[in-house]
């Protein structure tokens, strides 16, 4: 799965983000920050927080989103939006020395030098004249009761309990896939086939800039999103934002605009969020609040796109990568969700004496390269089991290319697998690996749905999955033993498959030869790839966003020494 990286880099403070402070050689009248920091409070601060750093219900005047906003632009632009857009209540209804004064605040809070002439003489200090009568409530108390009535709704949130979480109300969407089956079916009837025809837009909301792969989750009627460096509470009903938590990240991370998270998790009333910075963190639910913060990846080139899943006070999540430049591959990690604490960590590359640990061609560990977990896990609360889908490797060749030792295969585990882990310890319980030796990047890295179908005559607990090539395998769910596929029709690489292992057999005119390029279908974009299938369990059909598309693939041949030091060596020429 070819996705845009991440460089790591410590996150940075605001005042450090930056060599030149954004307002650095301007000046203002210190008696001017003074009045306009009181002004501030009295008109601002209860939306863009007490220190300009972001509040509830508005982004902060101050650090790198800010600054990547206004930089470049006279800081009277920001006057005179300021004049012209706010409060929002009643735009321009302050006095202009009020404006002047907090636009000399925000200068000097984003690195302006004190020196400037006191304009409390020059600045007259009345209301504006803007033609129009003046408000029969004061905007103040207009904001007041707007605020009043957002906490109320977000003090009614109830906190979520383990039983909510297996069990979630209709009106509810609590897990990425709405529940824990990851089946993306709502039992909710009001729309049906006599009214639908009838349905209008409600409201709208502009998302702030992300790759926007994120579900939204929905509890008492709140909605939780998050996209890029932002998170957003709106109101269901209406769209009205009721707080937001923007994330301060470095340059280096883009402010989020590459981050691709699939979910958020909640829990008790706890937001969980993984961050374009590759941390995670707990936010409360009622004012956006940041509870705690956990570094995830440190200074591996790995990023968070999965999107977390709480079982039984854990927050599970797992890593990818979008290179072959973090020797070892992925994991699938379990942090306390009260404290941020790491609990436990799964490799999603055996390791030598596990379960498939000698199937990498011989090569060691750190040369084997893959294994992302690009989607949001499952989970059976009967059989206390996690389900993961596993993705490919990134150095095709470690698999290809002669090693100086044969390991037992070159299958290249857990890649194109299904792992089944226990949600206490993070112990492999089985896995099932759905195409041997991936080297055409065909990910089987997606939802794994739970269901109990009819197999045999007889009812089965089962895990669907399918990857790029849209083929769906059945498995048991206690064992991982395979049952049967379901192939689609969209692909030209796999030529049979096993009735009774499920081992796919792949067209060897297709094999990656050096020099040579081949026709593949599907294209490295899948038949099938992120936006997720749905589950009818009365019908037991299967809901499948499709896409038709081929690709030209060729290997680029290279040493072992190159391949083990990190590279793609699979092209895709248009």
């Amino acid at each position: 799965m070819r996705k845009s990286g991440f460089v790591a880099i410590a996150v940075l403070t605001a005042s450090s983000a930056h060599a030149q402070a954004l307002y650095a050689s301007e000046t203002f009248a210190e008696a001017d920050a003074e009045r306009g920091q009181a002004a501030f409070a009295r008109n601002c601060g209860l939306c863009h927080g007490a220190d300009l750093s972001a509040g509830p219900f508005a982004g902060a005047l101050k650090g790198p989103v800010f600054e990547a906003k206004w930089r470049g632009q006279p800081s009277q632009a920001v006057l005179a939006f300021t004049q012209a857009r706010m409060p929002p209540a009643s735009p321009g209804s302050l006095s202009s020395g009020d404006y002047s004064d907090i636009h000399a605040y925000i200068l000097k809070v984003n690195g302006a030098a004190p020196g400037r002439a006191d304009t409390a003489v020059t600045a007259t200090r009345e209301a504006p004249n803007t033609g129009r009568p003046p408000p029969t409530v004061p905007a103040d108390a207009r904001a007041r009761a707007v605020l009043d009535a957002r906490t109320a709704k977000l003090n009614g949130l109830t906190p979520v309990t383990d039983a909510m979480l297996r069990n979630p109300s209709d009106a509810d969407w609590l897990n990425w896939r709405r529940d824990y089956a990851a089946q993306g079916f709502s039992a909710l009837k009001q729309i049906d086939r006599d009214n639908v025809a009838r349905l209008r837009p409600a409201w709208s909301w502009n998302l702030p800039p992300s790759q926007n792969e994120g579900t939204p989750l929905v509890h008492d009627g709140v909605m939780f999103m998050q996209s890029g460096a932002v998170v957003q509470a709106l109101d269901a009903a209406t769209g009205e934002r009721l707080w937001q938590y923007v994330r301060p990240l470095a340059p280096a991370f883009n402010d989020g605009r590459a981050a691709r998270a699939k979910s958020l998790a909640i829990s008790g009333t706890r937001l969980l969020v993984p961050t374009a910075d590759k941390h995670m963190i707990a936010l409360d639910v009622r004012s956006g609040a940041l509870i705690w913060d956990h570094d995830v990846v440190g200074a591996d080139a790995l990023q968070l796109n999965s999107g977390p899943i709480v079982v039984r006070g854990k927050v599970i999540v797992g890593a990818a990568l979008n290179v072959a430049k973090s020797p070892g591959g992925c994991f699938i990690v379990a942090l306390d969700v009260e404290t941020g604490r790491e609990v436990w960590r799964f490799n999603t590359i055996a390791r030598p004496g596990q379960p498939g640990g000698d199937s990498w061609n011989g090569a060691p560990v750190d040369e084997r390269f893959g294994g992302g977990v690009w989607t949001s896990g499952s989970y059976d609360a009967g059989r206390n089991l996690l389900f993961f889908g596993i993705g490919n490797t990134y150095d095709t060749g470690t698999l290809l290319l002669p090693q100086p030792r044969r390991g037992e295969s070159n299958d290249g585990l857990y890649t194109a697998s299904t792992v089944a882990v226990d949600a206490d310890t993070g112990r492999l319980a089985w896995f099932y690996q759905h195409m041997q030796r991936d080297v055409w990047d065909q990910d089987w890295a997606f939802e794994q749905t739970l269901a109990t179908l009819p197999v045999g005559g007889k009812p089965r607990d089962v895990v669907i999955t399918a990857g790029k090539l849209a083929i769906f395998d059945v498995l048991d769910r206690a064992t991982g033993q395979y049952l049967f596929s379901k192939d689609l029709g969209l692909q030209n690489l796999v030529t049979a498959i096993d009735p009774v292992t499920g081992h796919k057999t792949t067209d060897p005119a297709l094999e990656p030869e050096a020099g040579k390029t081949w026709i593949v279908c599907p294209s490295t974009t899948g038949a099938r790839s992120w936006p997720a299938t749905s589950l009818d369990p009365t019908t037991h059909i299967v809901y499948v966003p499709m896409t038709e598309s081929c690709m030209q693939y060729s290997f680029t041949p290279r040493t072992p020494a190159e391949v083990a030091a990190g590279g793609v060596d699979i092209r895709y020429p248009n």
